[in-house]
């Protein structure tokens, strides 16, 4: 009985692949009344392997549906793996534009290079080749390292970013034209420079917004903020189509906590998903037959220059409670609300069974969540102080008036608070339900919603 319990265990409602191993959220777009998203797919283990293309559809980005593997590795320019990219509409069809994968003979003689497939009904691809290749790519780039675009439309031309690396140097973000989706010149290396990290992974623009988002691999710690050996950094501003340049106005850290990677936007400039989950990390949901899940969809806006986030989530409310001081509940998925008038003070404990559970406090203008002592531990790369205690921090909005969200579901927590996100995986012991709160404000509501 116990070892069917393990196998159908499954988060309720963050995007997994059912069966075996997910990665990178790709491919968002909304086509024919529908929010599609596609994800890096190995169905076959729980481990990363050849990368298909998983896919889910929904109609409110909190119920998805799956659908048929979009994408199979093994044809020319995609033989051993079909890796991150994006998807546009145009002329009534849905366009997937990716990274081919061919391993060749290892090093150097990899190759990741561009291609592009097509559906009428969203549902079955039809795939069209290599379209941007090693011969694209400027001199001094390393074609083994070129890979993840970001398509859109603009002043009737297709762009999009690719990263890449710099021979003898790190991650560089490419930006490339084109007029009809097959045929693609290069306009210029956005930044022109070197990455903090050693490649950059996972360019996002948002024309809309003004918006860049990218994935840096093995980047230096900074303070106690980029803790994470992978992380991910926005940039607010605009490309400078004349000069194909990025004109940046601010930067910062999309998400403070543990897991959070690759995030990407709908093709019309909306909603953002990223990988919760972390490379370099053991994953203890693999002995429950899946590894890796979507985060839960945010909106996003840029505001003044900044970047804020809000969950796209609502449920039923099931409990309302004024707090005077404490207050104790039970949940393993649903979200909390907590609404605080001059909060001076906070701790929720959620997943909580006897001493064990994860935290969150509000300590010398910062939030400190702390998975260290939830369940089953998990461990990486990291070795700061922060990361061995099981500790991320993310800066306290301050004012008269907080509004915290924490959105909580089987293996995750996700907290929101004045724009800023801090998302992670946990891993509870069976029966962790109680929630414990304890707070120091002039007044306080909390809100419990199920997604049941």
């Amino acid at each position: 009985m116990e070892e069917r319990k393990e196998k159908v265990l499954r988060p309720k409602f963050h995007v997994t692949g059912g069966e075996g191993w997910i990665n990178d959220p790709n491919g968002l777009v909304v086509f024919q009344g529908r929010y599609h998203a596609f994800y890096q797919y190995y169905p076959h283990d729980v481990h990363w392997g050849p990368m298909h293309w998983g896919h889910v559809v929904s109609d409110d980005l909190l119920h998805w549906e799956r659908l048929p593997i979009a994408l199979y590795p093994g044809d020319e320019g995609d033989k051993n793996g079909c890796f991150s990219g994006s998807a546009i509409v145009w002329q009534d069809k849905l366009w997937l534009l990716y990274t081919g994968f061919t391993e060749n003979e290892g090093g150097e003689s990899i190759r990741q290079i561009q291609c592009l497939a097509s559906s009428e009904d969203g549902v079955h691809f039809i795939k069209h080749g290599v379209v941007i290749g090693a011969d694209n790519l400027p001199e001094g780039y390393c074609p083994w390292d070129f890979r993840d675009p970001k398509v859109w439309r603009k002043n009737d031309c297709f762009w999009c970013v690719i990263a890449a690396r710099a021979k003898g140097g790190r991650g560089r973000i490419l930006l490339y034209r084109s007029d009809d989706l097959f045929t693609w010149e290069f306009v210029n290396d956005l930044f022109g420079k070197d990455s903090l990290g050693a490649m950059i992974e996972c360019p996002d623009y948002v024309e809309e917004k003004g918006l860049l988002l990218c994935g840096e691999q093995f980047q230096p710690n900074e303070g106690d903020t980029h803790l994470n050996i992978h992380t991910t950094r926005w940039h607010s501003g605009k490309i400078n189509y004349q000069t194909g340049c990025f004109e940046t106005q601010k930067s910062g850290i999309v998400d403070y906590g543990f897991d959070f990677y690759a995030p990407q936007t709908f093709a019309h400039g909306g909603e953002m998903m990223a990988w919760l989950q972390m490379w370099d990390r053991n994953v203890p949901s693999e002995k429950y037959g899946f590894a890796g899940m979507l985060t839960i969809a945010r909106d996003v806006q840029v505001i003044n220059g900044e970047l804020y986030q809000t969950p796209i989530a609502k449920g039923k409310v099931v409990k309302r409670e004024q707090v005077k001081s404490s207050l104790c509940d039970k949940a393993i998925t649903g979200i909390l609300r907590i609404q605080a008038k001059n909060l001076r003070g906070l701790r929720l404990e959620v997943r909580k069974k006897g001493e064990k559970c994860a935290y969150l406090t509000l300590e010398d203008g910062k939030w400190v969540f702390n998975r260290a002592n939830v369940g089953e531990q998990i461990s990486g790369q990291e070795r700061d102080t922060d990361s061995l205690a099981g500790i991320r921090r993310m800066p306290f909005g301050g004012g008269e008036e907080t509004e915290l969200t924490v959105v909580l579901d089987e293996f995750s927590v996700e907290i929101f608070e004045n724009g800023k996100a801090l998302s992670s995986t946990i891993y509870p012991e069976e029966g962790a339900e109680d929630v414990s709160l304890i707070v120091d404000a002039d007044a306080c509501v909390y809100v419990r919603e199920s997604m049941d």
